[in-house]
């Protein structure tokens, strides 16, 4: 299977050189005598950008190399797939290693090509052993984790820095880093899904491509590290650290491919037949207390007066749609606690920055100044950035439809039917919901254009 010649889910128990024996003189003659060596393919006669030749190089030039790969595996052990995890948009994203690319760069001559497998084999390895060798370094006790927090904390600064300088911080660096220091932890004995929900909550989604961490950010992710451990993580029985949603959700984020989600019902301005934003309102939120359709109502005519002037989506343009929504004499403030919700089984954690990090969100999806991302998806994002940051104590939800329907007004887009984006719950930490609520959002935006179409259609 692919899945078991890629690099990203590899664990420290297959890639520990202690496990795995080497003999780094030898890996020209064994890479020479596999199979693959005997029929390196011969790249075209095209230049880099050609279609033709991206089109070889994910085609047979990509299953050469994943050949060569599964012969290696067969000889050595499968920690030897990470040889082709080159720097940047490589075979695979963000990776160690320097002396290969992908087939459409690193296969040339037979020759040259067989010699680049072989430095890469080789400088994987090293790789691997200068980590166990940094692990080594901070032998740490479990037991003794009170008195060890500053060694962990350490350790775990030292491995991000060793990471970033390894990588150069290029596309998806962050994925081998967070590997990293998931490997640490389990070298010590921390159970492996324990070790993985630790990483991913001390980096909450904050690591970027193309980015190197500043210091404070290194500092403030190995510290909750660091602070997140328990003597008991090491064992099986014992009752899992309290989940942070709001730092899973920032995992999620980052994952996300949003480019995929398509745009393809909004074609300039949609104006639907009927306001489906105020008749759900009218029609849900009534049933369940005329109070609150009325204060939603109010709130969503002022979402429409501020996406119509184009106002800068921030916390307190939210803060005063909440004030319509609770009916509170002020803005409501952001919370200043922990939140549940969904019975408790999720909770969104506080922190010193977290109102900040909303701002950013907030604007990025407003205004979508990174990698180009379409309205649906930035609508999306936006309103489930409002779920899990969870800003107010109460009425986060409807909050967060106001969001999506002021993100979609801005560009002049209507709703004729929202059904599907009020009735359904999402969560934090399943990466397919913000593909799923992308199609929701272009299923109910397809109406209003199939609505014309058939008015348009039917005779006089």
């Amino acid at each position: 299977m692919i899945s078991e010649l890629t690099p990203f889910s590899l664990r420290w128990d297959e890639v520990d050189p202690a496990r795995n024996p080497f003999d780094e003189a030898s890996v020209a003659q064994v890479v020479g005598m596999t199979g693959p060596a005997q029929w390196v393919p011969r790249r075209p006669d095209l230049p880099l950008g050609d279609s033709r030749m991206t089109a070889w190089s994910h085609g047979e030039g990509d299953s050469w190399a994943y050949a060569m790969s599964h012969a290696l595996v067969q000889r050595y052990g499968r920690w030897v797939v990470g040889w082709r995890w080159s720097h940047d948009e490589g075979d695979f994203d963000g990776g160690p290693v320097g002396n290969w690319c992908c087939p459409r760069d690193s296969i040339t001559t037979p020759e040259e090509t067989l010699d680049r497998v072989v430095a890469s084999l080789s400088e994987w390895r090293e790789w691997l052993e200068t980590l166990a060798a940094w692990f080594e370094a901070y032998p740490l006790d479990l037991a003794a984790i009170e008195d060890q927090r500053l060694l962990w904390e350490r350790a775990a600064r030292n491995l991000i820095l060793q990471v970033v300088d390894r990588t150069g911080c290029g596309s998806g660096w962050h994925g081998h880093c967070r590997q990293v220091l998931i490997w640490f932890l389990t070298r010590w004995g921390v159970a492996p899904d324990v070790a993985t929900d630790l990483v991913d909550e001390a980096i909450g989604g904050r690591f970027r491509s193309w980015t190197g961490p500043g210091t404070v950010l290194v500092d403030d992710v190995a510290e909750q590290l660091a602070l997140s451990l328990r003597p008991d993580d090491g064992g099986t029985d014992s009752e899992a650290p309290a989940a942070d949603h709001l730092r899973r959700w920032l995992a999620v984020r980052e994952s996300v491919p949003w480019y995929e989600i398509q745009d393809g019902a909004v074609e300039g301005p949609v104006v639907p037949v009927l306001d489906g934003v105020a008749e759900d309102i009218r029609v849900f939120d009534g049933a369940v207390d005329p109070a609150r359709a009325e204060g939603l109502l109010s709130a969503l005519e002022l979402v429409r007066a501020d996406a119509a002037c184009g106002t800068r989506l921030d916390f307190a343009v939210l803060s005063s749609w909440q004030q319509h929504i609770l009916g509170t004499p002020a803005p409501p403030p952001f919370r200043d606690s922990p939140a549940f919700a969904k019975g408790g089984r999720e909770r969104y954690g506080i922190g010193p920055d977290t109102c900040a990090r909303f701002e950013t969100c907030l604007a990025e999806s407003a205004t979508d100044t990174g990698r180009p991302v379409g309205l649906i998806a930035r609508a999306a994002r936006a309103y489930l950035d409002v779920c899990f940051f969870h800003p107010f104590d109460d009425g986060n939800a409807r909050s967060a439809f106001l969001t999506l329907v002021f993100i979609l007004a801005r560009e002049g887009v209507g709703l004729d039917g929202v059904t599907l984006l009020r009735r359904i719950t999402f969560q934090a930490d399943d990466p397919q919901d913000p593909l799923i609520l992308g199609r929701y959002i272009a299923l109910h935006l397809a109406q209003p254009r199939r609505t014309a179409a058939s008015a348009a259609t039917e005779p006089d």
